[in-house]
């Protein structure tokens, strides 16, 4: 008589278990490693506003807006980049971006004491702190 081999239906059960539970672990984990990835291009598109705007600033006294200092405004996950006052605000697209990121804000706001500083203070609806780099907590 010949010997059957292949897996048993307890065997495949338990894989598919396994493989279930490592999906459910690893799926949000990968969701929110996105979300921080596309809360940095608004950060590197705030960060690309500094120099030009200080020296802006430091040349005609006041704030210019985004085209006045040829920056980029907007990007792939970051539909527009505003300015009111010494803050620059870039929110984020209603589409194409992590659902808790639709329309988010995120502000760089320029202080003659201590320099630019990235913030969600004041802004609304604000980017999760989860999502934020440690620049900008």
């Amino acid at each position: 008589m010949k010997k059957q081999q292949g897996f048993t239906l307890i065997e495949l059960m338990i894989a598919v278990a396994i493989i279930g539970i490592l999906a459910a672990v690893a799926i949000p984990q990968y969701q929110n490693y996105v979300a921080r990835a596309q809360v940095s291009e608004a950060v590197t598109l705030l960060g690309g506003l500094k120099t030009p705007v200080i020296e802006y600033y430091s040349m005609n006294g006041t704030y210019p807006d985004v085209a006045s200092v040829n920056a980029t405004g907007s990007g792939e996950f970051v539909s527009s980049i505003t300015r009111s006052g010494d803050t620059y605000v870039a929110t984020f697209s209603a589409s194409g971006v992590n659902e808790r990121l639709q329309g988010a804000k995120l502000a760089l706001v320029f202080s003659s004491s201590t320099g630019p500083n990235c913030t969600t203070t004041g802004q609304s609806p604000a980017v999760p702190p989860e999502f934020l780099p440690n620049t900008c907590k």
